[in-house]
Parts: structure tokens; sequence; C-alpha cells
């Protein structure tokens, strides 16, 4: 018997304790083309907290009332009835928020064979490193001497792209919720750091460290962040937009105030999915960040949960601001 998180009730706004509950479940029998795999890392990430909702319309469905909820894990193969894995294979998947697992050999892939640790393939060496890697080269097209505002720049994608941006070049500007995060994002190389918790509005706050404008804007946030940025864009500054946690919770999309200088300062906006639109650059990009973090020049700050049963827990850390890094559960 094995324990997975189960959704019992949609969320009206943070997730609660009352929204989720931790199961027992039998594990079915291993059939021809299934493996059985041992979580070792589970990741908690914002998607998580839109595929609760019902509605939701995504490349993902919602998860359903009463089912496990799922998420990325990395793990080992315990037994396998596939040609294509062997026990002892380390594997990353979707099926998460679960200590094992049990499915079609499809579902799941082998980790490169990269000399890292197995965690660092759902951060930096994984989806979270290419959103923050594509965002600045493919989508924004970041040059040296570029000054970027990113946004959530504490967090996993946020601390990545603050780090890249600076072997790239620019000129970095961070936002961070309270002085602890606010000092870790100096740490890792922002040329300034906007507390995002402290009183003032947004976009004063970016004009006092960024009074020559900004040429790329990385969000993670949307609402008042994405004004601010709108308001101080340089013309033809590029915005790489991959997400809106701001708005996660409540659903709601803040108005922008800022939003007609998109045709005065002839501003690109996009959104991107980055393993949708270059995941074929993942292999390579795993390569460079593997460099780039056996030289030092990106430094890895995880945030760790000891245990399954934190695995909510950790979940809503990333909503209250308060953890810097990538939230990980170790199992």
């Amino acid at each position: 018997m094995v324990q997975a998180w189960h959704l019992v009730s949609r969320p009206e706004g943070t997730l609660t304790m009352e929204n989720v509950e931790l199961r027992d479940v039998p594990l079915p029998p291993l059939a021809e083309g299934q493996i059985h795999v041992r979580n070792h890392w589970l990741s908690v990430d914002p998607i998580t907290r839109l595929r609760m909702r019902g509605d939701y319309q995504g490349a993902q469905p919602p998860f359903a009332l009463g089912e496990p909820i799922g998420g990325v894990a990395t793990g080992v193969v315990v037994e396998s009835r596939s040609p294509l894995f062997s026990p002892g294979d380390r594997v990353k998947h979707q099926l998460g928020w679960r200590d094992e697992a049990v499915g079609a050999a499809e579902l799941f892939g082998k980790l490169p064979d990269i000399d890292m640790p197995e965690q660092y393939f759902m951060h930096y060496m994984g989806v979270v490193g290419l959103t923050a890697w594509s965002g600045l080269v493919k989508v924004a097209e970041a040059r040296a001497g570029d000054v970027a505002f990113i946004s959530a720049a504490g967090g996993g994608v946020g601390s990545a792209a603050v780090q890249i941006a600076k072997i790239l070049g620019l000129r970095v500007i961070g936002s961070a919720g309270g002085a602890e995060k606010c000092a870790f994002v100096r740490s890792i190389g922002a040329d300034a750091v906007i507390d995002y918790k402290a009183p003032g509005g947004m976009e004063e706050k970016l004009r006092q460290v960024a009074p020559e404008g900004i040429d790329v804007y990385l969000d993670n946030v949307g609402g008042d962040h994405l004004d601010a940025a709108l308001g101080l864009a340089n013309t033809h500054a590029r915005f790489a937009i991959s997400g809106t946690v701001g708005n996660y919770d409540n659903g709601e999309a803040a108005t922008l105030r800022n939003f007609s200088r998109v045709v005065g300062q002839n501003i690109r906006l996009q959104g991107y999915i980055a393993p949708r639109e270059y995941g074929a650059d993942m292999l390579a990009f795993q390569h460079q960040m593997a460099e780039w973090i056996a030289s030092g020049r990106i430094s890895i700050c995880e945030s760790v949960f000891e245990g399954l049963e934190r695995t909510p827990e950790a979940f809503i850390s990333i909503f209250t601001g308060s953890i810097a890094g990538k939230i990980l559960v170790r199992l």
C-alpha cells in the first residue's frame, strides 16, 4: 500500500488542508509495458493550482475531485515490464504527490546521462531552467547591455533567470517579497532589487531603480508587476510572459493602466510554454546549464520540505512568497 494526496474539494482562493487528503491507495499489478517507480523527489508548481479549478482549460486537464493530484517527480525504477526501462534507471514523470507510482512506460522519461543530482532535473536542469533561458534568449532576444526586469526573482524560474541574465551581460533588476528574499536575489547577482511587499506602488519602485527604463521583462507574476513594466518599457522592449501566478488563486486579471504604451513604444509581448515551444532545445540547454553549475557561474538554491505529508505545505508556500529558490519535497 502506498500513499497519495487527493483533491477532495476545489479551493476558493488559497489552497487549504480541507481541500486535500492523504489516502492509502493500492498499487495495481504490473502489466506488460508498465513500470513501477519509487519517487525520491516531488516538485510543487504553480500550474497545479490552475488544474485544481474545475473550469481550467489548458494543455493538461483539471484534476477530478476524489482523484490523486499529479505533479512532477523524479525517482528510480524498482520493477519493469517494458524493454524501455530497467530497475535502477533514474526517471522523471508527472505522477507526483505520491510516494510510488505504476504506469505505462510512455508516461516516464529517463534522466539524461549528465552527472548532476537527481532533483536538479526538476528545476535548473529541467523545465524551470529551460523557461528562464528560453524566455531570455529565444523570446526576449536579450542582448548584452539590456536592462532586464525579472519578477518573482527569488523563485525557481526567477532565480535561474537572474543568473542567466548576468552571464549574458545584462543589467538585472529583480522583484522579491521581504528583506530576506531580496537579500537572496542580490546574493545571486541582481544589480537592484524591489521589495514588492514594502509600501509604495510597483511602478514608482521600478522607476527608482530603472530611471533609464527597461528593455526586457521576464514575467512570472502579471498584475501590478506587468503594469509597472509596461510603464517603464523602452521603445522596442521585449516581454516574455511565462506565468501570472499573482492571479492563480483568484482567477482575476489586474487592470493594466499602461497597456496603451504597447502601441506607442512598439513593445512586443509574447506568452510561451517552454517545453512546448522549446522542448527540442532541452538537451543542449541541459549540457550548457551543467557547465555553468560545475564552473560556479550558476548557484543552486533549493528549499526542501521533508516527507510526503508536507507536500501541501510546500505547495502553499509558493503563493505566500516566503520561501526562496525552487521548492521541493524529499521523500
